[in-house]
């Protein structure tokens, strides 16, 4: 079974890029440098930053559905970031390198199977949750940290 994994759209986040610091706190958001690879993936490109990079870190409503997992949380997004689209049945290198928390929801927004794999076997973890005709997509998120990282559809 096809997917797609799909990044975050730049367009929320171009209103803070190049604001300073007292700016940025006043969004609830603070810059960061990269200082190894991997460690700093963006949501929106779907690449980890390269050292020296700089990344805004701020919380973001990745489940917007009014349900009882309507959900935010803290992302990282390259300053200056490009939206980037992975081809179909691409697993971005930021997915592949770390433990992920796959969790597939209705279209009302109602968990309805969640599992953790290693990015190296996360397409078997797809194709198995969209076999069920219920789940309508699917949020990846970082294992570890919980943080949001991309989300899927059926294609």
């Amino acid at each position: 079974m096809s997917f797609q994994i799909s990044g975050l759209p730049v367009a929320p986040f171009t209103a803070l890029f190049g604001l300073s610091d007292a700016q940025l706190a006043q969004h609830a958001a603070v810059r960061h440098t990269a200082d190894k690879r991997p460690g700093f993936p963006c949501r929106v490109s779907l690449r980890d930053a390269e050292p020296g990079e700089t990344l805004l870190l701020l919380n973001y409503e990745h489940l917007a559905l009014a349900s009882p997992y309507r959900s935010r949380y803290a992302i990282y997004v390259r300053e200056y970031a490009e939206e980037w689209r992975p081809e179909i049945n691409e697993v971005p290198v930021c997915l592949r390198t770390r433990l992920l928390s796959v969790r597939g929801f209705d279209n009302a927004g109602m968990l309805k199977e969640a599992d953790v794999v290693s990015g190296q076997e996360v397409e078997q973890l797809f194709e198995s949750m969209f076999h069920r005709p219920e789940i309508a997509f699917l949020h990846v998120h970082n294992a570890k940290p919980g943080c949001f990282a991309a989300r899927v559809d059926r294609v």
